[in-house]
Protein backbone atom coordinates (compact mmCIF):
# COMPACT_ATOMS: atom_id res chain seq x y z
CA UNK A 1 0.00 0.00 0.00
CA UNK A 2 1.39 3.30 -0.76
CA UNK A 3 1.40 5.87 2.16
CA UNK A 4 3.76 8.41 1.11
CA UNK A 5 2.19 10.70 -2.18
CA UNK A 6 5.35 11.92 -2.81
CA UNK A 7 7.05 8.69 -3.54
CA UNK A 8 4.41 7.95 -6.51
CA UNK A 9 5.25 7.51 -9.88
CA UNK A 10 2.60 8.77 -11.76
CA UNK A 11 2.97 7.37 -15.04
CA UNK A 12 3.17 3.67 -13.41
CA UNK A 13 -0.82 2.90 -13.72
CA UNK A 14 -0.18 0.19 -11.51
CA UNK A 15 0.67 2.84 -8.34
CA UNK A 16 -2.29 4.91 -9.32
CA UNK A 17 -4.54 1.99 -9.23
CA UNK A 18 -3.08 1.17 -5.77
CA UNK A 19 -3.13 4.62 -4.35
CA UNK A 20 -7.01 5.46 -5.36
CA UNK A 21 -8.34 2.21 -4.19
CA UNK A 22 -6.56 2.46 -0.80
CA UNK A 23 -6.76 6.63 -0.84
CA UNK A 24 -9.64 8.04 -2.19
CA UNK A 25 -11.44 10.13 0.94
CA UNK A 26 -14.45 10.66 -0.86
CA UNK A 27 -16.26 7.73 -2.77
CA UNK A 28 -19.13 7.80 -4.50
CA UNK A 29 -22.67 7.83 -2.66
CA UNK A 30 -23.45 3.82 -1.31
CA UNK A 31 -27.26 4.80 -2.07
CA UNK A 32 -27.57 7.62 -4.78
CA UNK A 33 -30.67 9.45 -5.54
CA UNK A 34 -29.51 10.65 -8.97
CA UNK A 35 -26.83 11.31 -11.69
CA UNK A 36 -24.72 14.09 -12.46
CA UNK A 37 -21.77 15.11 -15.09
CA UNK A 38 -18.76 17.44 -13.40
CA UNK A 39 -17.70 19.38 -16.29
CA UNK A 40 -14.69 21.64 -15.89
CA UNK A 41 -14.37 19.89 -12.96
CA UNK A 42 -11.10 21.47 -11.49
CA UNK A 43 -9.81 19.91 -8.30
CA UNK A 44 -13.84 18.55 -7.29
CA UNK A 45 -15.45 21.25 -5.88
CA UNK A 46 -19.18 20.36 -7.32
CA UNK A 47 -18.13 16.59 -7.11
CA UNK A 48 -17.54 17.20 -3.20
CA UNK A 49 -21.21 19.05 -2.92
CA UNK A 50 -23.23 17.19 -5.38
CA UNK A 51 -22.00 13.67 -3.80
CA UNK A 52 -23.00 15.40 -0.13
CA UNK A 53 -26.47 15.18 -1.17
CA UNK A 54 -26.39 11.75 -2.31
CA UNK A 55 -25.72 12.43 -6.34
CA UNK A 56 -23.36 10.22 -8.60
CA UNK A 57 -21.41 11.27 -10.60
CA UNK A 58 -20.99 9.34 -13.80
CA UNK A 59 -18.85 11.39 -16.10
CA UNK A 60 -15.74 13.94 -15.32
CA UNK A 61 -14.10 16.27 -17.54
CA UNK A 62 -10.66 18.30 -16.92
CA UNK A 63 -8.10 19.23 -18.69
CA UNK A 64 -5.17 20.74 -16.57
CA UNK A 65 -2.95 17.84 -15.89
CA UNK A 66 -2.12 19.04 -12.57
CA UNK A 67 -5.78 19.11 -11.54
CA UNK A 68 -6.89 15.70 -13.17
CA UNK A 69 -4.21 13.86 -10.21
CA UNK A 70 -5.61 15.80 -7.56
CA UNK A 71 -8.94 14.78 -8.63
CA UNK A 72 -7.65 11.39 -9.36
CA UNK A 73 -6.29 11.09 -5.96
CA UNK A 74 -9.38 12.38 -4.13
CA UNK A 75 -12.20 10.57 -6.01
CA UNK A 76 -10.77 7.47 -7.60
CA UNK A 77 -12.27 8.86 -11.46
CA UNK A 78 -9.50 9.83 -14.04
CA UNK A 79 -11.06 12.80 -16.14
CA UNK A 80 -11.29 13.34 -19.57
CA UNK A 81 -9.61 16.07 -21.30
CA UNK A 82 -9.75 18.33 -23.52
CA UNK A 83 -13.78 18.58 -24.29
CA UNK A 84 -13.26 20.34 -27.47
CA UNK A 85 -11.81 16.66 -28.57
CA UNK A 86 -15.08 14.57 -27.08
CA UNK A 87 -17.28 12.63 -28.87
CA UNK A 88 -20.28 13.91 -26.87
CA UNK A 89 -22.44 10.60 -27.76
CA UNK A 90 -20.46 8.71 -25.45
CA UNK A 91 -21.18 11.04 -21.95
CA UNK A 92 -23.78 8.68 -20.39
CA UNK A 93 -27.36 9.86 -19.60
CA UNK A 94 -27.62 11.95 -16.55
CA UNK A 95 -29.94 14.31 -14.49
CA UNK A 96 -27.66 17.26 -13.61
CA UNK A 97 -25.11 19.05 -15.66
CA UNK A 98 -22.55 21.09 -13.42
CA UNK A 99 -20.20 23.26 -15.11
CA UNK A 100 -18.02 26.13 -13.74
CA UNK A 101 -17.38 26.94 -17.15
CA UNK A 102 -14.06 29.24 -18.34
CA UNK A 103 -15.25 32.80 -18.87
CA UNK A 104 -13.01 33.30 -22.04
CA UNK A 105 -13.84 36.23 -24.43
CA UNK A 106 -17.01 36.18 -26.48
CA UNK A 107 -16.79 38.20 -29.42
CA UNK A 108 -20.36 38.37 -29.58
CA UNK A 109 -20.89 42.46 -30.15
CA UNK A 110 -24.03 42.78 -29.05
CA UNK A 111 -25.24 40.65 -32.08
CA UNK A 112 -27.41 38.20 -30.41
CA UNK A 113 -27.13 35.41 -32.78
CA UNK A 114 -27.84 32.78 -30.15
CA UNK A 115 -25.94 30.11 -30.94
CA UNK A 116 -23.66 30.79 -33.20
CA UNK A 117 -22.60 33.34 -31.29
CA UNK A 118 -20.97 31.27 -28.47
CA UNK A 119 -19.79 28.53 -31.35
CA UNK A 120 -15.53 28.71 -30.68
CA UNK A 121 -16.09 28.98 -27.25
CA UNK A 122 -16.19 26.79 -24.48
CA UNK A 123 -19.75 27.18 -23.55
CA UNK A 124 -20.72 25.70 -26.58
CA UNK A 125 -19.05 22.51 -25.69
CA UNK A 126 -21.47 22.26 -23.08
CA UNK A 127 -24.61 23.22 -25.24
CA UNK A 128 -23.91 20.32 -27.22
CA UNK A 129 -23.49 18.28 -24.44
CA UNK A 130 -27.35 19.57 -23.14
CA UNK A 131 -28.60 19.21 -26.62
CA UNK A 132 -27.42 15.69 -27.17
CA UNK A 133 -28.22 14.20 -23.49
CA UNK A 134 -31.28 16.53 -22.46
CA UNK A 135 -30.57 16.67 -18.71
CA UNK A 136 -33.03 17.27 -16.37
CA UNK A 137 -31.24 20.12 -14.63
CA UNK A 138 -28.48 22.75 -16.10
CA UNK A 139 -26.16 23.99 -12.85
CA UNK A 140 -23.99 26.61 -14.00
CA UNK A 141 -21.26 29.05 -12.14
CA UNK A 142 -19.12 31.53 -13.17
CA UNK A 143 -17.29 34.96 -12.25
CA UNK A 144 -19.79 37.75 -11.12
CA UNK A 145 -18.51 39.79 -14.16
CA UNK A 146 -20.17 37.58 -16.34
CA UNK A 147 -23.45 39.91 -15.49
CA UNK A 148 -21.24 42.96 -17.05
CA UNK A 149 -19.75 41.06 -20.01
CA UNK A 150 -20.05 43.32 -23.18
CA UNK A 151 -23.32 44.98 -21.85
CA UNK A 152 -24.85 42.30 -20.42
CA UNK A 153 -25.06 40.79 -23.87
CA UNK A 154 -22.70 37.32 -23.03
CA UNK A 155 -25.10 36.51 -20.37
CA UNK A 156 -28.14 37.41 -22.46
CA UNK A 157 -27.18 34.82 -24.92
CA UNK A 158 -26.24 31.81 -23.14
CA UNK A 159 -29.65 32.05 -21.57
CA UNK A 160 -31.10 32.74 -24.46
CA UNK A 161 -29.76 29.73 -25.58
CA UNK A 162 -30.38 27.34 -22.45
CA UNK A 163 -33.99 28.78 -23.72
CA UNK A 164 -33.77 27.48 -27.10
CA UNK A 165 -32.76 23.58 -25.78
CA UNK A 166 -35.66 23.86 -23.81
CA UNK A 167 -34.88 25.11 -20.27
CA UNK A 168 -36.64 27.44 -17.90
CA UNK A 169 -33.58 29.36 -16.39
CA UNK A 170 -32.77 31.25 -13.54
CA UNK A 171 -29.79 33.33 -12.42
CA UNK A 172 -28.34 35.27 -9.65
CA UNK A 173 -25.65 36.56 -7.95
CA UNK A 174 -24.52 34.94 -4.42
CA UNK A 175 -21.43 35.41 -1.96
CA UNK A 176 -20.11 32.76 -0.63
CA UNK A 177 -19.59 34.56 2.64
CA UNK A 178 -23.28 33.86 2.95
CA UNK A 179 -23.08 30.17 3.10
CA UNK A 180 -20.40 29.79 5.65
CA UNK A 181 -17.12 30.45 4.79
CA UNK A 182 -15.03 33.84 5.40
CA UNK A 183 -14.44 35.18 1.97
CA UNK A 184 -16.05 37.86 0.11
CA UNK A 185 -16.90 35.60 -3.23
CA UNK A 186 -19.05 36.69 -5.31
CA UNK A 187 -20.31 34.77 -8.56
CA UNK A 188 -23.30 33.73 -10.69
CA UNK A 189 -25.46 30.97 -10.42
CA UNK A 190 -27.27 29.95 -13.62
CA UNK A 191 -29.58 26.92 -13.35
CA UNK A 192 -32.32 25.40 -15.90
CA UNK A 193 -34.58 22.97 -16.07
CA UNK A 194 -36.88 21.80 -18.04
CA UNK A 195 -40.53 22.87 -17.03
CA UNK A 196 -39.98 24.81 -13.84
CA UNK A 197 -37.68 27.87 -12.27
CA UNK A 198 -35.62 27.66 -9.45
CA UNK A 199 -36.40 29.47 -6.44
CA UNK A 200 -33.04 31.17 -5.44
CA UNK A 201 -34.55 32.63 -2.13
CA UNK A 202 -35.47 29.43 -0.90
CA UNK A 203 -31.94 28.97 0.04
CA UNK A 204 -30.80 28.34 3.53
CA UNK A 205 -27.97 31.50 4.47
CA UNK A 206 -26.03 31.95 7.58
CA UNK A 207 -24.52 34.57 9.19
CA UNK A 208 -21.46 35.73 7.98
CA UNK A 209 -18.34 34.12 9.99
CA UNK A 210 -15.09 35.66 10.42
CA UNK A 211 -11.49 35.04 9.51
CA UNK A 212 -9.65 34.28 12.51
CA UNK A 213 -12.29 31.23 13.17
CA UNK A 214 -10.79 29.20 10.31
CA UNK A 215 -6.95 29.90 11.00
CA UNK A 216 -4.17 27.61 12.01
CA UNK A 217 -2.68 27.51 15.14
CA UNK A 218 0.51 26.72 14.00
CA UNK A 219 1.93 26.42 10.78
CA UNK A 220 4.81 27.66 8.37
CA UNK A 221 3.56 30.98 8.55
CA UNK A 222 5.09 33.77 6.04
CA UNK A 223 5.23 36.88 7.72
CA UNK A 224 5.54 40.16 5.99
CA UNK A 225 9.30 41.73 6.66
CA UNK A 226 9.22 45.43 5.19
CA UNK A 227 7.66 48.22 7.22
CA UNK A 228 3.79 48.56 6.86
CA UNK A 229 1.27 50.75 8.56
CA UNK A 230 -1.87 50.05 10.06
CA UNK A 231 -4.55 52.46 10.08
CA UNK A 232 -6.65 53.73 13.20
CA UNK A 233 -9.42 54.51 11.51
CA UNK A 234 -11.04 51.70 9.88
CA UNK A 235 -14.79 50.15 9.71
CA UNK A 236 -16.19 46.62 8.44
CA UNK A 237 -17.49 47.52 5.08
CA UNK A 238 -20.82 46.53 3.87
CA UNK A 239 -19.23 43.02 1.99
CA UNK A 240 -17.48 41.99 5.42
CA UNK A 241 -14.06 43.12 4.43
CA UNK A 242 -11.97 44.72 7.03
CA UNK A 243 -9.28 47.21 5.16
CA UNK A 244 -7.05 47.79 8.41
CA UNK A 245 -3.39 48.87 6.62
CA UNK A 246 -1.17 48.50 3.97
CA UNK A 247 2.29 48.14 2.95
CA UNK A 248 4.97 51.41 2.92
CA UNK A 249 5.56 50.51 -0.95
CA UNK A 250 7.53 53.33 -3.03
CA UNK A 251 4.68 55.94 -3.75
CA UNK A 252 3.66 55.85 -7.14
CA UNK A 253 4.31 58.79 -9.34
CA UNK A 254 3.29 58.47 -12.81
CA UNK A 255 -0.64 59.14 -13.31
CA UNK A 256 -1.48 60.01 -9.91
CA UNK A 257 -3.59 62.37 -9.59
CA UNK A 258 -2.91 65.63 -7.13
CA UNK A 259 -4.63 64.59 -3.82
CA UNK A 260 -4.34 61.23 -4.14
CA UNK A 261 -0.70 60.64 -3.45
CA UNK A 262 -1.30 58.41 -0.11
CA UNK A 263 -3.56 55.76 -1.91
CA UNK A 264 -0.86 54.72 -4.10
CA UNK A 265 0.50 52.48 -1.71
CA UNK A 266 -3.28 50.82 -1.66
CA UNK A 267 -4.85 51.38 -4.89
CA UNK A 268 -3.16 47.65 -5.82
CA UNK A 269 -4.92 44.92 -3.61
CA UNK A 270 -1.69 43.05 -2.61
CA UNK A 271 -0.24 46.05 -1.00
CA UNK A 272 -3.44 45.76 1.20
CA UNK A 273 -3.96 44.19 4.78
CA UNK A 274 -6.97 42.80 5.85
CA UNK A 275 -7.80 41.99 9.47
CA UNK A 276 -9.07 38.76 10.42
CA UNK A 277 -12.29 39.81 12.38
CA UNK A 278 -13.55 40.52 8.86
CA UNK A 279 -13.56 38.57 5.83
CA UNK A 280 -10.44 37.39 3.36
CA UNK A 281 -11.16 39.00 -0.12
CA UNK A 282 -12.12 36.57 -3.04
CA UNK A 283 -8.80 34.21 -3.60
CA UNK A 284 -7.88 34.78 -6.94
CA UNK A 285 -6.87 32.07 -9.29
CA UNK A 286 -3.70 34.24 -10.93
CA UNK A 287 -1.72 34.54 -7.22
CA UNK A 288 0.50 31.71 -6.82
CA UNK A 289 2.18 33.17 -3.87
CA UNK A 290 0.22 33.01 -0.82
CA UNK A 291 -2.71 35.23 -1.10
CA UNK A 292 -3.09 38.52 0.18
CA UNK A 293 -1.93 39.79 4.29
CA UNK A 294 -3.81 39.47 7.04
CA UNK A 295 -3.59 41.33 10.51
CA UNK A 296 -3.62 38.62 13.13
CA UNK A 297 -2.84 38.35 16.67
CA UNK A 298 -0.74 41.44 16.22
CA UNK A 299 1.31 40.27 13.49
CA UNK A 300 1.07 40.41 9.44
CA UNK A 301 0.93 37.00 7.45
CA UNK A 302 -0.59 35.52 4.63
CA UNK A 303 -2.85 32.97 4.60
CA UNK A 304 -1.40 29.08 4.66
CA UNK A 305 -2.19 26.75 1.55
CA UNK A 306 -4.53 24.76 4.60
CA UNK A 307 -6.06 27.88 5.81
CA UNK A 308 -7.38 28.97 1.70
CA UNK A 309 -8.50 25.39 1.10
CA UNK A 310 -10.38 25.78 4.40
CA UNK A 311 -11.83 29.47 3.31
CA UNK A 312 -13.09 27.70 0.32
CA UNK A 313 -15.27 24.78 2.14
CA UNK A 314 -12.65 21.94 1.10
CA UNK A 315 -12.67 19.79 4.55
CA UNK A 316 -9.38 18.84 5.92
CA UNK A 317 -8.97 15.30 4.87
CA UNK A 318 -8.50 17.05 0.73
CA UNK A 319 -5.70 15.51 -0.16
CA UNK A 320 -3.68 18.39 -2.47
CA UNK A 321 -0.54 17.36 -4.26
CA UNK A 322 1.78 19.34 -6.32
CA UNK A 323 3.79 22.73 -5.64
CA UNK A 324 2.88 25.19 -3.43
CA UNK A 325 2.13 27.60 -6.46
CA UNK A 326 0.20 25.03 -8.23
CA UNK A 327 -1.50 24.32 -5.19
CA UNK A 328 -2.81 27.89 -4.90
CA UNK A 329 -3.54 28.30 -8.42
CA UNK A 330 -6.09 24.63 -8.22
CA UNK A 331 -7.94 26.27 -5.27
CA UNK A 332 -8.12 29.96 -6.60
CA UNK A 333 -9.99 28.63 -9.37
CA UNK A 334 -12.17 26.23 -7.59
CA UNK A 335 -15.52 26.86 -6.21
CA UNK A 336 -16.63 27.13 -2.37
CA UNK A 337 -18.23 23.81 -1.60
CA UNK A 338 -20.91 25.22 1.29
CA UNK A 339 -22.69 27.41 -1.64
CA UNK A 340 -22.53 24.61 -4.09
CA UNK A 341 -23.65 22.26 -1.58
CA UNK A 342 -26.66 24.31 -0.58
CA UNK A 343 -27.57 25.19 -4.22
CA UNK A 344 -27.07 21.01 -4.77
CA UNK A 345 -29.67 20.59 -2.26
CA UNK A 346 -32.06 23.16 -3.01
CA UNK A 347 -31.74 21.71 -6.58
CA UNK A 348 -32.61 18.16 -5.18
CA UNK A 349 -35.62 19.41 -3.42
CA UNK A 350 -36.75 21.50 -5.92
CA UNK A 351 -36.14 20.26 -9.42
CA UNK A 352 -35.43 16.61 -8.69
Amino acid sequence: MLTDIRTVNWACPQQLSLLTEFCAPFPPPIKPEFTFIDLFAGIGGFRIPLQAVNGQCVFTCENNPHAQKTYQLNFGDVPFGDITTLDVDLVPQHDVLAAGFPCQPFSISGKMKGFEDTRGTLIYNVFQIIALKKPKVVFLENVKHLVHHDNGNTLKIIIKDLEELGYVVSAKVLNASDFGVPQNRERIIIIGHQSKAFDFSRLQTKPKPVLKDFLEENAAFEYLDEPYTLLTDYKVQDSGLIFIGYRNKSIRKAGVRPGTEHLSRVHKQPNRIYSTEGLHPALPSQETSGRFWIYHQGTVRKLTIKECYRIMGFPDEFKMIGNTSERYRQIGNSVCIPMIQEIAAAIKTQLL
